[in-house]
């Protein structure tokens, strides 16, 4: 069945490093659940053309990942499984694309060590057991980008490139919106004054695979004008371009950071392929793809460090440039013999030794937070660790291992470059399978396991649950609420039960942190029923005038 076996073990891989503990824990809020979400109300409501939320129309998201979301929810439930699914077939055909396209700009090598460079790596190899946009998004837009390098440098099958092209960005801008034409003009351009505006690429080129890409958007666009009406067409329209340039020139929900954000999480996240980035080369060895891969390495990098809102995985696109110039880049050094340099074995301590201490410190701080709680000011913080979570010391010996393991690999590395460099990414990817697995449910229990469970608590019931002082999208899919579900509370009803909005027919339940619960201190209207771990609990009183 298989000729190149090859494609077999990238198959196998996937199977085992990204399914096992698919559904281990619950989705994260937001994002996580938000996409969840929009697929589960696609689901009940049958409407396939457009995202909600609560339902009702959500500009924030087009499409196409949700889409893939239904079809896995559809085989799996409605759950956690379906929700991250997607992101394991996307882990098959990024890292399938990584062979195809390495082997053809390069040679199998640089193929192999991209592909281990990428599963040996902390957040790539994270990011396919999550149920997050991104991994579907970077992989379109570099196929994108792919297809234009073709066009500019093969002069071959020139119309199956530019179909390509234009298909493969028009499915990005379907998953994440207009950054995607964005990041591919922004790429071009850059192509263009590089290369001193002699590109090989044409005028039709760049018109064929905009006329494309914009087909991809306009056919599903269309049909959502067709159904649903012009002005609902304007004004979603209106809402997510709005929604995007709020986004870009803003700190969204308190995501702000440094101008160097993104290059910390890149070297930290993306370790050890971030230490074999930079290397000196000649000019034989710069191939155009590598350029390629430069330019969308900077342009997505000093993109996202310019825009306002910071969040690790606006930069997640990067971890595609930057294993494969690190993966080229090790091929050169192992061909030439050559030695890694004293420094950058300090950086492989140095980072290492960081990693290593995150997991040495998450039990410590487990076991050790009764004498951590009166140093910590933060009061969701303090009521976060007062969640009960089983520890022990032989937990910690994870994180020793962890490092001895590394030092001994890296000391040996100048001895035998291939054979230590290969197991010590082997040793990456077990450690990076049991630390994801082991310890994310843990980390989950802290943060939001409380809110998630008082969630669940509602589901079947005919009730209204909502966050207060808060966004969340977490009792929408945890309390399963049905689109019969919808509640006026915008307009003030002499009888019911009370919401910040107003009053409803069906019993009230709301959940905020620790730190707001001030403002409804001296609300008579609701009642406190609980508190657990930094959320506290309440229920709303029945009004009769």
């Amino acid at each position: 069945m298989f000729k190149d076996k090859s494609i077999l073990y990238i198959f196998l891989a996937c199977c085992l490093l990204f399914i096992p503990f698919l559904g281990s824990v619950h989705l994260f809020d937001w994002d996580e659940i938000n996409f969840a979400e929009c697929a589960r109300e696609m689901i009940l409501s049958k409407d396939y053309l457009r995202t909600q939320i609560d339902f009702k129309p959500f500009w924030e998201k087009p499409p196409l990942f949700i889409w893939l979301q239904v079809a896995a929810m559809k085989l799996f439930g409605i759950n956690e499984w379906g929700a991250r699914f997607p992101n394991v077939v996307v882990a098959f055909f990024t890292l399938f694309s990584f062979y195809k396209i390495g082997t053809k700009v390069a040679n199998k090598s640089v193929a192999t060590w991209w592909i281990l460079l990428y599963i040996g790596s902390w957040l790539p190899h994270f990011y396919f057991k999550t149920g997050l946009i991104d991994p579907l998004f970077n992989l379109l837009i570099f196929l994108a980008i792919y297809h234009v390098y073709a066009l500019s440098s093969i002069k071959n099958n020139n119309n199956k490139h530019r179909l390509l092209a234009g298909l493969f960005l028009g499915l990005a801008v379907l998953t994440k919106g207009p950054v995607a034409i964005l990041i591919a003009l922004l790429c071009l351009i850059v192509y263009v004054i590089l290369s001193k505006f002699k590109s090989q690429l044409s005028i039709k080129d760049i018109a064929s695979i905009a006329i494309v890409s914009f087909l991809v958007v306009a056919i599903w666009f269309i049909t959502v004008v067709l159904k649903y009406g012009i002005a609902y067409g304007n004004w979603f329209l209106n809402e997510f371009i709005t929604y995007q340039i709020r986004l870009f020139s803003t700190e969204d929900a308190d995501h702000g950071g440094p101008f160097f954000y993104h290059f910390v999480v890149l070297l930290i996240g993306c370790f050890p392929a971030s230490l074999f980035l930079f290397k000196k080369h000649n000019k034989a060895s710069q191939t155009l793809f590598n350029k390629w891969m430069w330019i969308a390495f900077w342009v997505v990098l000093l993109l996202f460090s310019i825009v306002k809102t910071k969040i690790v995985h606006y930069s997640s696109f990067c971890y595609f440039p930057l294993s494969y110039l690190a993966a080229y880049n090790i091929s050169l050094i192992a061909t030439n013999k050559e030695t890694i340099s004293r420094w950058l074995k300090v950086l492989f301590y140095a980072i290492g030794s960081i990693w290593s201490i995150v997991w040495i410190c998450l039990p410590l701080i487990g076991m050790y937070k009764n004498k951590l709680i009166p140093f910590i000011e933060d009061p969701f913080a303090v009521g976060n660790l007062q969640a009960t979570v089983h520890w022990s010391y032989y937990e910690i010996a994870i994180g020793i291992v962890y490092l001895l393991g590394l030092c001994y690999l890296i000391a040996k590395i100048n001895t035998g470059f291939e054979y230590y460099l290969k197991r010590l990414i082997a040793f990456q990817v077990v450690f990076i399978f049991i630390c994801s697995n082991y310890f994310t449910p843990k980390i989950e229990h802290y943060s939001q396991r409380a809110a998630i469970e008082f969630y669940q608590s509602f589901n079947g019931k005919d009730v209204y649950v909502a966050p207060l002082s808060y966004k969340s999208y977490a009792h929408l899919f945890y309390a399963n609420k049905l689109k019969s579900q919808k509640d006026s509370v915008n307009q003030k009803e002499p009888t019911g039960y009370w919401t910040p909005e107003g009053t409803i027919q069906r019993p009230t339940y709301f959940i905020c942190k620790i730190m707001d619960t001030t403002i409804y201190t001296s609300q008579t209207q609701i009642q406190k029923i609980g508190a657990k771990n930094g959320f506290v609990f309440y229920k709303g009183l029945k009004i009769n005038n």
